[in-house]
């Protein structure tokens, strides 16, 4: 496969639209309505696709927009600059999107890659004094080098495969971490087994597990005989800490070193690689602590609540709590726990954004706890599920690597199909 490869303004590529807000746009907002995609609808979204959005506007807000629908191409310019996604949904985009449509001689699962690649180009020649706006005619006017319309088709093929790959990956593990919180829910929150002896319902876990189960809930409304604790009862809450950033000799290390930026998409749970990694003597050198994998992570000042566990062992910042189980409670139990801790801080907080996370915000959240046996019951159920999430992550992580290592050989021309079909050959 080859051909003469041209040089092409993205101009003659395809129609570029940019998205238009109604204003006063407080005035548009509704509780039910058209979705409204926003800039953190992107980087939320942890495909190439927009499937939901966090806002709505009126039905009649269309007219004041720019409408998409499922499939288009739209690319982000302002705020953060330069992101491609498809449009999974019909939904409007605000003025802070460019809408690509009717594209000629490029396929657009190859645009979307060549985007990506182009991005910091084209981010560099934006402009704004607080964020790098992207303006219409910076897309219009830019040159890409473009091979044939059969080889935009092979090459996007090559890159979407791994996409696909990860993207399965993480639908996968979504219903993983969805069945785990449930039976979380199930037998601590909802004391599902309780209830359903009290109404004579048939038992629906083993028997030996059944009888684990007291028979009535007592006077305060929780199991029989299981004790109300403070959570930090229930867990060693472990402090972090920054080497001193001056320190050249504290950094590049083997060591990851967990900061919120690190927090893995909510299906995946598990982080298994961090942005920055410090040495033994930044680790010596600060109050930061070696966690081992396993131990939940929360973020606990700045962006509060992120939550992840350590899938190697690792170090965190200040920002952040490292939780481990006390007596019988396992990691994962303890992962649920701190995941159900952080729903009800934002109950609590009616829905606002709680600002930070203390000590003595364990001691006063409490909670009715099993008898060990039921512990360590929960965690023989749910450790293969969470095996099967880190194995994932960890699968997805070398997918990625890969993917971003090909993209730019293969969009530059440095790299041909067939040399990178056979190198994926011998990575199966």
């Amino acid at each position: 496969m080859g051909g003469e490869w041209t040089q092409v303004a993205f101009s003659k590529l395809c129609d570029i639209t940019r998205g238009a807000s109604p204003r006063p746009i407080n005035d548009w907002f509704a509780d039910v309505g058209i979705p409204w995609v926003k800039i953190s609808d992107a980087n939320s979204a942890q495909s190439r696709y927009i499937t939901k959005t966090g806002q709505y506007i009126k039905p009649e807000g269309r007219k004041k927009s720019v409408e998409v629908r499922p499939g288009d191409l739209i690319l982000s310019n302002s705020a953060t600059p330069g992101i491609p996604k498809f449009m999974g949904i019909n939904a409007c985009i605000h003025d802070g999107w460019l809408l690509l449509r009717n594209l000629r001689n490029l396929d657009k699962q190859f645009a979307y890659y060549l985007l990506l690649h182009e991005r910091p180009k084209l981010v560099a020649q934006g402009n704004g004094s607080v964020f790098t706006n992207l303006k219409t005619e910076i897309l219009k006017n830019h040159l890409v080098q473009l091979p044939p319309i059969s080889e935009q088709r092979a090459i996007a093929h090559i890159l979407g495969t791994l996409d696909d790959k990860i993207e399965l990956n993480r639908r996968r593990n979504q219903t993983l971490e969805a069945m785990a919180r449930a039976l979380f829910k199930d037998w601590f929150v909802d004391f599902g087994p309780v209830r359903a002896k009290m109404e004579g319902r048939e038992p629906y876990l083993p028997a030996d597990l059944w009888q684990r189960f007291p028979d009535r809930l007592d006077d305060e409304g929780k199991p029989e005989a299981w004790e109300m604790q403070p959570l930090s009862e229930l867990l060693t809450i472990i402090g972090g800490g920054t080497p001193k950033t001056s320190a050249a000799e504290y950094w590049g290390g083997d060591i990851p070193w967990f900061s919120v930026v690190d927090t893995p998409p909510a299906s995946d749970v598990f982080v298994v690689a961090t942005e920055k990694n410090i040495t033994a003597q930044g680790l010596a050198g600060s109050s930061a602590r070696l966690i081992p994998k396993g131990t939940t992570i929360i973020s606990a000042r700045g962006t509060v609540g992120n939550l992840a566990i350590a899938g190697c062992d690792m170090t965190f910042n200040q920002s952040c709590y490292g939780l481990r189980g006390t007596d019988s409670a396992g990691d994962y139990f303890v992962y649920l726990t701190a995941q159900q801790m952080v729903d009800q801080l934002k109950s609590m907080a009616h829905g606002s954004v709680f600002s930070t996370i203390t000590r003595q915000t364990f001691e006063a959240i409490q909670r009715p706890i099993s008898p060990p046996a039921v512990l360590a019951a929960f965690e023989r159920l749910v450790t293969g599920s969470f095996d099967s999430i880190l194995s994932s992550a960890e699968e997805s992580r070398t997918l990625a690597h890969l993917r971003d290592t090909l993209l730019p050989k293969l969009i530059s021309g440095e790299l041909r199909i067939a040399d990178a079909e056979r190198f994926l050959e011998t990575r199966s």
